[in-house]
This record gives C-alpha cells, sequence and structure tokens, in this order.
C-alpha cells in the first residue's frame, strides 16, 4: 500500500545525493523541520530560520540544481499538494507541540517504508559482543532506555552516558572484550564530545549505528550508518517520541537475529515473578 508523502519526506528526496557544505546542511535541516511551511517563506525568512545569511540561502539553492531561491519555492509549491490543513490558531501552543510530533512520527512511518536500514543495523548491533550504547546530554534518556531493554535480550549491553575523559577508556574496554560495534544516539544539541568519540569508535574498527534528528547531523560524518528520526522543537525543551520509538523499532530488529531472544525474556518473566518484581 503507498502512502502520501510528507512534505518533510519530499524535502528529503529532493537533499539526497547533492553534497552539501555545513551551511547548506544547516539551511537542509531547517527546511526538514519547517517542511509545511517552506514553500510560503521567503529567502530571508527562511534565512533567519537557519540562522545563516539570505546570500547562502541562494547559494543553497543553485546548490541543489535551481536558477535560485525563488525557482526552489516554486518547485516546491508544484510538488507539494494544497492539503487542507487545520487552522494553527485553532490549537494552543501544547497542542501545536503536540500536531507536530504527530507529524515527526508520519516522517518516521514514511522512512521504515524501506525496513533494510533498520534491519542491517539490527543485525550489525546483534552481532557485537559486547555492545556498547553511547548517548549524552539530551540523548542520555534515550541511551538509557534502549540499553534498559537490550540488556533483557542482548548478552553484554554497555551503557554510555557519562562523558569526560574516561569515555575513550570504556570504548577501549568493549573493543578488548570483542565489541564490533557501537549504537548512538545523538540529539541537539549534539555536544562537540560526541563526534570525538566516535571519530575514536572509528578509529577503533567499531561500526558505528547512529540514531541521530537529521540526516544531515553533524554525527553523520562520523557515522557508518545514520538512521533519522526528527526531534520537535516547538516547546522551550525539544521534544523527541520519534526518535525513542525509532529505538524501539531497533530492539525489534536486533532481538529477529538474536535467536535466543525469546527464551531470555521468557526467562527474565519467570524469575520477576518468583521475585514479586512487579506489582499486576
Amino acid at each position: 500500500m503507498s502512502v502520501t508523502e510528507s512534505p518533510a519526506a519530499r524535502l528529503q528526496t529532493l537533499f539526497e545525493g547533492h553534497r552539501l557544505t555545513p551551511t547548506q546542511r544547516r539551511i537542509a535541516h531547517s527546511m526538514v523541520r519547517r517542511a509545511a511551511d517552506v514553500p510560503f517563506l521567503s529567502s530571508v525568512e527562511l534565512a533567519e530560520l537557519a540562522g545563516v545569511s539570505q546570500p547562502s540561502v541562494t547559494r543553497f539553492a543553485v546548490a541543489l540544481g535551481f536558477d535560485g531561491y525563488p525557482a526552489l519555492r516554486r518547485h516546491l509549491r508544484e510538488v507539494a499538494p494544497a492539503e487542507q490543513t487545520a487552522d494553527p490558531g485553532a490549537y494552543n501552543e501544547y497542542q501545536q507541540a503536540v500536531e507536530a510530533e504527530i507529524e515527526n512520527l508520519r516522517h518516521l512511518a514514511e522512512v521504515l517504508a524501506d525496513p533494510r536500514p533498520v534491519q542491517q543495523a539490527g543485525r550489525i548491533l546483534a552481532a557485537s559482543r559486547p555492545l556498547p550504547v553511547l548517548g549524552l546530554r539530551a540523548a542520555a534518556s534515550q541511551a538509557y532506555g534502549f540499553a534498559y531493554f537490550a540488556a533483557k535480550v542482548h548478552p553484554d549491553v554497555r551503557l554510555l552516558h557519562e562523558g569526560g575523559t574516561m569515555l575513550n577508556d570504556r570504548i577501549d574496554a568493549a573493543v578488548r572484550a570483542g565489541a564490533s560495534a557501537l549504537l548512538c544516539f545523538a540529539l541537539p544539541r549534539h555536544p562537540r564530545e560526541v563526534l570525538d568519540a566516535l571519530a575514536y569508535a572509528r578509529e577503533a574498527d567499531l561500526r558505528v549505528v547512529t540514531v541521530a534528528d537529521s540526516v544531515f547531523a553533524p554525527v553523520a560524518k562520523v557515522s557508518d550508518l545514520l538512521l533519522p528520526a526528527a526531534v520537535g522543537t516547538g516547546l522551550a525543551f525539544d521534544t523527541a517520541c520519534a526518535p525513542m520509538l525509532l529505538g524501539r523499532v531497533l530492539l525489534e530488529a536486533m532481538c529477529d537475529d538474536l535467536p535466543d531472544a525469546q527464551a531470555r525474556l521468557e526467562e527474565f518473566d519467570t524469575r520477576a515473578v518468583a521475585r514479586g518484581l512487579f506489582v499486576e
């Protein structure tokens, strides 16, 4: 069954195959986050949204193969059907944040229409013994949640959720113990320490699988396989429903490549009942 592409998915398709500068990736990222509004923004408004200069927006449009930004905007208006959407003014700010997250989840569903990247990531992670899981600052809770559930089916999961001088030491320890891959959750704002740690992991011959807010995120250049899931930006602090759900999907894919995953879950449930661990 075909699914109508969301504005964000159409933009991602437009950007694919183009070598973009860091400034241009910033513009592209901003466009994806405001995909429904972009066809109606001026170059000045888009520049303000992305925090770049107006000429940078023009150069970005040319890099995509258009004569200038007006041509890019006309293209976006032509490929984007005039959809009947609810008047944003009908929602309060909290509802708007929820609606934005719903759109992020729709986009994630479209990305997962091709399950091969997630399935490939699941195989890579299942084969790594131990499996280090990295997430700092805003992404620490995502890493913790994944590691908590992964430990129920994977024999050796190592959570790396604190930075500092010992981070590389812990990566070294995982490599010495036989790790072949590292999973990273990376969310805005992206700490420099995460980029340094991923570069270090790749130098140690670990395959880096990253769940990030965008294919244009800074961590893309130090990742072997990046799985995107947008964050919401409508509140004072970003919301990360899509990255959390993608983490659970990745867990499912990993379980598919762990032959004893179901047996481990059943064993845990048996012990939990014997210990009275949960209130039924």
